[in-house]
């Protein structure tokens, strides 16, 4: 067994149904959660919904119901799109329906003021609805919120305040690595740059608390009975709270005893990398070990919105061209930590190309030539085919363990091109004469067809298993159990000796024949 691995997701505010934003950070987190099980380590994976808050109880004003009716509805549309998706978590946190998130919470809020960290005064702010927070005046631009483009309103409250001022050096030196926890990493570096540069402007203290008047749905304020916990000591803690952190369910050996991955989005980095390092050092718990940074999507290369028409709803991709090919296209189009843009058009380019003509026709034309000879599997070993198969491992490994996704993606579509080339230089259906030479360079392709099905099995699960079956591996059938794992021996050329004839060939992705993009 490998190292004990945590991740976790931002959880999801079920305002709304879900949007493809949501899409592409579970789909970069499940491929990571995916590839761990593969490798051997032992996983936990977390993802979940944010259901208190403003938004939401003005939300459920405007339609009449009470902001648990609201919440029950929606959050599970979340959770059949993330089925549908294939994302394999092993918990789903709801923040208003977990009894335990409401005690971890309660619980981290005493150890915050015990700690001297939480303060409560009067304050007049800029309020923004849309980010629930506080905008200081240089954040703005204009005068309105940059994300929202509203114009905060200027309220007046008395609040408990994190006093996030008090730490900035100790996060300073976290950021820097200079006081010995080296694998404390923001991922990209330049995502760690970004934070540091807020160092320097300066911290302000953190609104923590609402008081009721103001915001009626949330976790209540231990000893304030006036006063709900605001978005940040209730959301962040989830990640510890599933855990059932300072209760009596701990399971603490996934956060003291595993490397602890966040996934978030760009847009929260700096709550992630400042705010919540600073509560678990007042609450005597470590932090985590990385946060895994990802930009924004794109629509044809606008922001996507309602008033453009432009929004992508998720389940249309899945119902034109399927769960796999949305769950590529995000990983090999959208490199971690950068935007990224979602096309119609080039969507079904690279469907057409990538998928259906190279990976699918591949597999199909040497099946069907093989099927022909009975179906017999014969892999020559010669020690190119040998060190090339373990080249190809090695590469992909490395690009995988270093987040590096849409490269290792994008070296198995150029894997399969290289594969469709010798296939039509080398045609064995010209081989007439020589029926064991025939057998032998078919099975030369099966057997790198069967590397290149378990290096999708992140991306593309049930692509890889289908692959796999039609080709009639013996693991096949297991191949997306949960404790799943590649070992050494089927990384090796020709190692898998029971392997004798191939399965019945199928078409891997159909001809889409209506090429016109659905309107958002």
């Amino acid at each position: 067994m490998g190292k004990r691995q945590y991740i976790t997701t931002a959880i999801d505010y079920p305002n709304a149904a879900p949007h493809m934003g949501h899409v592409l950070e579970k789909v970069l987190a499940d491929v990571c959660a995916r590839w761990f099980r593969l490798r051997g380590d032992e996983v936990r994976f977390q993802i979940g919904t944010d259901e208190h808050g403003i938004k939401i109880q003005r939300k459920a004003e405007e339609e009449g119901v009470t902001p648990r009716a609201l919440v029950d509805r929606n959050v599970v549309l979340f959770q059949d799109l993330y089925t549908r998706l294939g994302i394999s978590y092993d918990k789903f946190i709801r923040t208003s329906a977990d009894s335990g998130h409401k005690a971890t919470v309660q619980a981290l809020w005493n150890k915050l003021k015990d700690a001297g960290m939480l303060e409560k005064r009067s304050y007049t702010g800029l309020y923004c609805a849309g980010c629930e927070r506080f905008m200081p005046k240089k954040d703005l631009e204009d005068g309105k919120c940059p994300v929202h483009h509203t114009i905060p309103d200027e309220v007046t409250e008395e609040n408990w305040f994190f006093l996030l001022s008090k730490d900035t050096e100790n996060l300073r030196s976290l950021l820097t690595k200079d006081w010995g926890k080296e694998e404390y990493r923001i991922v990209p570096d330049f995502r760690a740059n970004e934070t540091l540069s807020l160092l320097d402007q300066g911290l302000e203290d953190v609104s923590f608390s609402r008081p009721k008047t103001s915001l009626a749905w949330g976790i209540d304020v231990p000893g304030d009975e006036d006063h709900v916990m605001y978005v940040w000591c209730d959301a962040l803690t989830n990640y510890i709270s599933g855990l059932g952190y300072f209760t009596k369910n701990e399971e603490r050996e996934w956060w003291d005893d595993a490397v602890v991955t966040h996934v978030i989005g760009k847009d929260i980095t700096r709550f992630h990398a400042l705010i919540w390092p600073s509560m678990l050092k007042a609450a005597g718990v470590r932090i985590p070990d990385r946060l895994l940074v990802h930009g924004f999507l794109t629509s044809e290369g606008e922001k996507m919105s309602k008033s453009l028409g432009n929004v992508v709803v998720p389940q249309d991709v899945i119902d034109k061209y399927g769960v796999d090919a949305l769950r590529f296209y995000l990983s090999h189009e959208v490199p971690v930590g950068r935007d990224g843009d979602f096309s119609w058009k080039r969507l079904e380019e690279m469907y057409d190309a990538k998928l259906r003509n190279q990976l699918g026709n591949m597999l199909n034309r040497a099946l069907v030539l093989l099927r022909k000879d009975g179906g017999v599997v014969q892999i020559p070993t010669d020690e190119e085919s040998v060190s090339q198969t373990k080249k190809l491992w090695d590469d992909f490994a490395q690009q995988m363990d270093t987040f590096e996704l849409h490269a290792a993606m994008q070296s198995l579509t150029e894997a399969v091109s290289i594969l469709n080339g010798a296939f039509n230089d080398r045609a064995p259906w010209t081989i007439k004469d020589d029926v064991e030479k025939r057998i032998q360079t078919l099975g030369n392709f099966a057997e790198c067809l069967r590397h290149i099905a378990l290096m999708l099995l992140p991306f593309m699960p049930e692509t890889a298993q289908k692959i796999s079956t039609q080709l009639g591996v013996s693991y096949a059938a297991k191949m997306l159990d949960h404790d799943f794992v590649i070992t050494d021996d089927m990384k090796q050329w020709g190692s898998q000796k029971d392997w004798k004839t191939v399965g019945e060939p199928a078409i891997l992705f159909p001809k889409i024949e209506d090429s016109v993009a659905p309107k958002a």
